[in-house]
C-alpha cells in the first residue's frame, strides 16, 4: 500500500507516480485562484510533517487552477490578523511552512504557469528546483511594496540569495512581474518548456539534479558579502528616494536596511529579522490605507457582474468614436488594443490621421509580436463618413464642449444607431440632463468620462442622468473592466466626480502664483503632501485654455466668478504651445530656482489641500457618488489623490474631522469665503 494513500485534504491533492514522486496539486475549494489563506497553509502544513517523516523520492508543487499558480496571500485575512493583533503569528506561521518545505530531505519542484506572485513566489523560492511554462500569461513577481510592505515569508531572504541583490531589489522594490524567459536569465526559474512538457521536466531535473552556472552562483554570493550590502544599499536607498519619501513609503526602505542588517545571517535567523519588520509596517497607517485601496480596486472591478465564465460581459463587440482629437483618438486606440472593432470617424482624414499615428506608436510599445501588432492595428479603421454607426454596439463622442454641438450631432446619430447601441459623451464639465434633454432614447445614453493621458490613467466615470437605465450602467461597467479600465458610477452635475474636486485645488494653486508664490515653491508643497504631479505643473499639462473651460463652469456652478488670472494668452497654452506658467523642453518643464533663502508661506500646503478637501465633503454630502469609499477610489485613481493617506475622506477621518474644520476656518478668516466650510462636515 502506498505510504501516502491516507492523505487527503480539502484544497490539496495528493497523488504519488509510478516513478516514486509524489505530486501536491493546490486547487483551493470554493475559490477562483488559489490565494494562500490560512486553511490551505495549515493544510500544507499537515501534508509536509508526514512526508517529512517518510520521504519519497521527490516532491513536485503545482496548480489545479487553469487560471495559473497562485497569486499570492488572500489578503482579506491580513486585514483580520492586523485587527486582531495576530500579524506575527500568521507571518511566522507562513515562514515555518515554507522552510519546512526548504528542509525537506528530498528533491522539490515547482510548476508555475499563468500567474504566481506573492506568497505563491515565496513558496516557490522554498523549493530546489523552478520549471515555468513558456505561455505569455506566466508571470513571477513579489508586488508586496504595493500593499506598503516586503515579502514576509521568507522571500525577502531568499531571493536574494538566490538571483543576486541587484535583481533580486529590482524585483522588490518595483514589484514588477517577470515573464518566465526574464525569469530564466536572472536564474529565478531553472527550465522554461511549453505547459504540457512542465512535469517531465520537473521530474528529469528532480533525477539528475541541477547545477547552475558559475556566474549566477557568483553574482549571488559576491552581492550578499558584507561590504556589497553596504555599498549596494547606498545605491539603493538613493534610487528609491527618487521615486517615494521614506516619510510616505517606509517599506522599500526598511526592506533595504533589514537586508543589510540580517543578509549574512544564517536562513532561520534572518527570517525572524524579516518577521518583525515586516509586522512593524504592516501595522502602519501606510499599509493600511494601501490596503484598503487595493480592496477599493476589487469593488471597482466588480461593478460590470460576471457572465457564466466569470467575466463581465457588456454585450460590445464594435465600439464608434466621434472626434479624433486627443482624447477621442486615445479612447480609440486603447478600445482597438483591448481587442474591439473600432472606426474613428472625424470631418477629414487629415483630422484622423494623427490619432492613427498615435495608435501606431502605442500598439509598437504595448504588443511586441509583430503578427498581434499588425492585427491590433487593423482593429482600428479610419471612417470620415460615419458607415460605422450602424454597426457599431458602442457610440462615444468626443467633440469639443459645446452644447449645441454635441445635441445636434446626437440627433444625427439616434436614428442610424443599432435599437440595443448605447451613446456616451466624453464630456468633461457639462451637465448630463443638458445633454440627453432632446434625446429620443434617453435610457441609452450616458457619460463615460476618461482621464488623459488615456493609455496611463485608470479610471473611468460612467455619468449618470436621471433617465438612465440601470442595465446601461451595467454595460459601461462591463466595458471599462473589458478594456482594463475602473470603472466608478459618478452624478451628472458639472465636473462629475474628479474635476470638480480638483478645480478648487487647481484654482487655489493659481491663485497662490498670481500672488507671487514661486511655481516651484507650490509644486514643492502639494509634493511634499503626496501627490504625485505639483498643481502649476499639472495646469500647465493639461493646458491653461482647458483648466480655464472647466474653471468657469465649475465657477458658474458655485455661483462664483472665475479669477482673472485664468485668462489665456494665445501661444502660451502650456505644455502643448510650450509656454506656459513654466517654459517646456522636450515635454518636461523647466521650472525656474527658489531664490536664495526663499520660505514658502507655511500655509501653502493648507490652502491646497483644503480647498481639495472641502470639495469632496461637498460631493459626498451631494451624493455625487454613493459613498465614502467610492469617492477615495474615484480621486485616488483619477487624480492620484496622495495614496498612502487612503483617499481624501480617509485623510480627514486620520486627522480629525474637528481640526480639518478649525483649519478651515483660519483660512476663511484669511483668504475668504472660498473656504467656508461646506455642507456635509457635520455628517462625517
Amino acid at each position: 500500500m502506498n505510504q501516502f494513500s491516507g492523505l487527503t485534504s480539502r484544497h490539496w491533492h495528493v497523488e504519488t507516480r509510478n516513478d516514486g514522486i509524489l505530486v501536491l496539486t493546490l486547487d483551493r475549494q470554493d475559490a477562483s485562484v488559489n490565494a494562500l489563506c490560512q486553511a490551505v497553509l495549515m493544510e500544507l502544513d499537515a501534508l509536509l510533517e508526514r512526508i517529512a517523516l517518510a520521504p519519497p523520492k521527490g516532491v513536485v508543487f503545482r496548480s489545479g487552477k487553469a487560471a495559473g499558480f497562485i497569486p499570492g496571500a488572500d489578503i482579506s485575512e491580513f486585514a483580520e490578523f492586523d485587527a486582531k493583533g495576530t500579524v506575527l503569528d500568521s507571518i511566522r506561521n507562513g515562514q515555518n511552512i515554507f522552510q519546512r518545505i526548504a528542509e525537506l530531505p528530498c528533491p522539490t519542484a515547482v510548476l508555475i504557469h499563468g500567474h504566481c506572485m506573492g506568497g505563491g513566489t515565496e513558496l516557490s523560492l522554498a523549493c530546489a528546483i523552478r520549471v515555468a511554462s513558456n505561455d505569455a500569461s506566466t508571470r513571477i513577481g513579489l508586488p508586496e511594496v504595493k500593499l506598503g510592505i516586503y515579502p514576509g515569508w521568507g522571500g525577502s531572504v531568499r531571493l536574494p540569495r538566490l538571483v543576486g541583490a541587484p535583481a533580486a531589489f529590482d524585483m522588490m522594490l518595483t514589484g514588477r512581474a517577470l515573464s518566465a524567459s526574464a525569469a530564466r536569465a536572472i536564474g529565478l526559474v531553472d527550465a522554461v518548456t511549453e505547459p504540457a512538457l512542465m512535469m517531465a521536466k520537473a521530474v528529469e531535473l528532480i533525477e539528475r539534479g541541477v547545477q547552475r552556472p558559475f556566474k549566477q552562483r557568483a553574482t549571488a554570493w559576491l552581492t550578499n558579502t558584507l561590504p556589497a550590502r553596504k555599498l549596494l544599499s547606498g545605491v539603493l536607498v538613493k534610487q528609491v528616494a527618487r521615486k517615494a519619501r521614506k516619510d510616505h513609503y517606509p517599506a522599500p526602505y526598511s526592506l533595504i536596511s533589514t537586508w543589510v542588517r540580517a543578509g549574512g545571517l544564517p536562513v532561520p535567523a534572518a527570517l525572524v529579522q524579516e518577521a518583525h519588520s515586516v509586522v512593524k509596517l504592516a501595522q502602519g497607517p501606510t499599509a493600511r490605507n494601501l490596503t484598503r485601496i487595493f480592496f477599493l480596486m476589487e469593488r471597482l472591478k466588480s461593478l460590470g457582474g460576471k457572465d457564466g465564465a466569470g467575466k463581465p460581459d457588456p454585450g460590445i463587440r464594435h465600439v464608434h468614436v466621434i472626434g479624433a482629437g486627443v482624447m477621442g483618438g486615445d479612447i480609440a486606440a486603447w478600445c482597438a488594443l483591448r481587442g474591439f472593432e473600432v472606426t474613428l470617424q472625424d470631418r477629414e482624414m487629415q483630422y484622423i490621421q494623427p490619432a492613427l499615428d498615435r495608435a501606431a506608436a502605442l500598439f509598437g510599445k504595448k504588443v511586441k509580436d509583430a503578427g498581434k501588432r499588425e492585427a491590433t492595428a487593423a482593429r482600428l479603421r479610419a471612417d470620415v463618413a460615419g458607415d460605422g454607426v450602424a454597426q457599431a454596439d458602442l457610440v462615444i463622442e468626443a467633440i469639443f464642449e459645446n452644447l449645441d454641438a454635441k445635441q445636434a450631432l446626437y440627433a444625427a446619430l439616434e436614428p442610424k444607431m443599432k435599437p440595443d447601441a448605447l451613446l456616451v459623451s466624453n464630456t468633461s464639465s457639462i451637465a448630463l440632463d443638458l445633454l440627453r434633454s432632446k434625446l429620443a432614447n434617453p435610457e441609452r445614453f450616458a457619460g463615460l468620462h476618461y482621464f488623459n493621458p488615456v493609455a496611463m490613467m485608470p479610471l473611468v466615470e460612467i455619468v449618470r442622468h436621471d433617465g438612465m437605465a440601470p442595465e446601461t450602467e451595467r454595460r459601461l461597467a462591463a466595458f471599462c473592466r473589458a478594456i482594463d479600465k475602473l470603472p466608478v458610477p459618478v452624478a451628472g452635475t458639472p465636473g462629475f466626480l474628479v474635476n470638480r474636486i480638483l478645480a478648487p485645488y487647481m484654482q487655489e494653486a493659481i491663485l497662490a502664483f498670481s500672488e507671487g508664490i514661486p511655481g516651484r515653491a507650490i509644486d514643492k508643497a502639494a509634493l511634499d503632501f503626496g501627490m504625485p504631479m505639483g498643481p502649476i505643473e499639472l495646469v500647465d499639462t493639461v493646458g491653461l485654455d482647458v483648466a480655464a473651460s472647466v474653471g468657469k463652469i465649475m465657477a458658474a456652478f458655485h455661483g462664483q466668478e472665475l479669477p482673472d488670472v485664468f485668462k489665456v494668452e494665445d501661444g502660451k497654452r502650456g505644455k502643448k504651445d510650450g509656454q506656459g506658467l513654466y517654459a517646456w523642453k522636450d515635454g518636461k518643464p523647466v521650472k525656474p530656482e527658489l531664490p536664495n533663502g526663499y520660505q514658502a508661506p507655511t500655509d501653502l500646503q493648507d490652502r491646497l489641500v483644503f480647498a481639495l478637501l472641502n470639495e469632496a465633503v461637498s460631493c459626498l454630502h451631494q451624493g455625487v457618488v454613493g459613498d465614502a469609499e467610492l469617492l477615495d477610489a474615484g480621486v485616488i485613481f483619477g487624480t492620484g489623490f496622495a495614496p498612502f493617506r487612503g483617499g481624501p475622506i480617509e485623510h480627514i477621518k486620520a486627522v480629525g474631522r474637528d481640526a480639518c474644520l478649525a483649519k478651515l476656518r483660519e483660512l476663511e478668516a484669511k483668504y475668504g469665503a472660498r473656504f467656508t466650510p461646506k455642507a456635509g462636515w457635520d455628517a462625517l
